[in-house]
């Protein structure tokens, strides 16, 4: 009896040691990741972004997201930066593909790289659009190329049109200006002027506060110029193709008068756009699902004008892995990355805000075949990543693009020359990078 009672003794322990090492690994697999997520207010986006944290932890039991919404794309971006130099870092953020250079001298970032593991996470790593990757990658301290973001809400800059408007100046309804100068021909038919002179309709807005750099790499672009090179030391403001592109966008109001005067803002010109102040408007592929949703009007999706070539900067935001994780954490982190850039929610996300998709497959799955299908303008941002450059990136990123804003808003104005902007938007954009040389 004693020998059964021993025996019964040694099992109920053993139970119990297995039944902790169960609890204990049960513990140990529950991780809560922070994900910084930029959103200026809330609505339809966050509620998305739950949705899909909710669906990655429901497939992913061990694993928690606790989404942090810190505003704007700057917000986030200062937001995240100072928990990280205050020893608290989020885990997983979507910040500008741009803050790429500043993240890295910040060392508070990770290059993807580190923790993929098997080729089945390589070939994820290279499964998305190159046009997206040229702001994703660059060298490390030891000169290899790592891949430091992933693409997750990318865009375009993209060209809408009114058709009614079209129809009623006498044009083809269904055909955009394909280049400057069959914009320079539409748009004085477009613009709408009383006996008085005072303008009712325009032929088009570029918007020029927010993200003027960018809307203005869609004429650098066609004018077949970039604005730096690849490792984000150097800036080619003055170069003459340049100059060439700002005095167009200058000599839309000042020369043809077939664009406002002055500064444009960018909240205002899709509002301006559905209000029928103007027949085109240049935004981000972002909007997209905004303008099907609030235009009373057929309206056409088209590739930005041609001059010497044609094609717009990418944009939008990445995700980062920031430093401090645990490998267990590290290994999360890429989970939900990968769970969140595969096909199906690649492509739900394309619908969903009409931002482009950013990985070709995406673009084979049902939903996206028909939804492509039943709206056409939907490919336009895709199909135009054949000819887009990188977005304007480079070490001290935010100083350097305000010198570069500010010359373009000086010639928008008036105050300076196109000339005289860029020429010193280039010199102080090479003393900021001196110390990258």
């Amino acid at each position: 009896m004693r020998h059964v009672l021993k025996r019964l003794v040694t099992m109920a322990g053993a139970v119990a040691i297995t039944l902790g090492a169960v609890n204990s690994a049960a513990t140990a697999a529950d991780i809560e990741l922070s994900f910084y997520y930029p959103v200026a207010v809330g609505g339809p986006i966050t509620k998305i972004i739950d949705g899909y944290a909710t669906a990655f932890e429901a497939e992913n039991p061990g694993i928690k997201i606790n989404a942090v919404y810190a505003g704007t794309y700057q917000d986030t971006l200062v937001k995240a930066l100072t928990a990280f130099k205050s020893g608290a870092p989020p885990d997983i953020a979507v910040l500008l593909s741009t803050d790429m250079y500043t993240l890295i001298d910040e060392d508070a970032i990770m290059p993807f790289d580190d923790v993929l593991k098997n080729d089945s996470d390589k070939r994820w790593a290279k499964s998305f659009f190159p046009a997206f990757m040229e702001n994703s990658q660059t060298g490390s301290k030891t000169g290899e190329q790592k891949t430091w973001g992933i693409p997750f809400q990318r865009s375009t800059v993209v060209m809408f049109w009114n058709k009614d408007a079209f129809k009623a100046a006498g044009l083809d309804p269904d055909k955009a200006p394909a280049t400057w100068d069959e914009l320079v021909a539409d748009g004085g038919k477009l613009t709408a002027r009383d006996t008085a002179g005072a303008v009712g309709q325009w032929a088009i807005e570029i918007p020029s506060t927010g993200f003027p750099y960018w809307l203005f790499q869609g004429l650098t672009t066609a004018n077949a110029v970039r604005l730096m090179n690849a490792a984000g030391t150097e800036t080619y403001f003055d170069n003459p193709a340049v100059i060439q592109a700002l005095q167009f966008w200058v000599d839309l109001s000042r020369k043809y008068k077939i664009q406002p005067e002055g500064t444009i803002e960018w909240g205002t010109t899709p509002k301006d756009f559905f209000e029928r102040k103007t027949a085109i408007i240049w935004t981000s592929t972002g909007n997209l699902t905004n303008v099907r949703n609030n235009a009373g009007f057929a309206f056409g999706v088209a590739m930005l004008p041609a001059h010497q070539g044609r094609g717009s900067a990418t944009g939008g935001g990445n995700f980062y892995l920031f430093k401090k994780m645990t490998a267990e954490r590290r290994d999360a982190a890429l989970k939900f990355v990968k769970w969140m850039t595969s096909p199906e929610r690649a492509a739900d996300w394309g619908i969903a805000t009409g931002y482009v998709a950013v990985r070709p497959d995406a673009w084979d799955t049902p939903a996206m075949k028909k939804y492509v299908a039943e709206f056409p303008a939907a490919a336009v941002a895709r199909d135009q990543l054949d000819h887009a450059v990188a977005e304007l990136s480079t070490h001290d990123n935010q100083r350097v693009t305000k010198a570069l804003n500010d010359g373009i808003q000086a010639a928008l104005t008036g105050t300076k020359t196109p000339e005289q902007a860029m020429k010193d938007a280039q010199v102080e954009a090479v003393r900021i990078l001196r110390a990258y040389q």
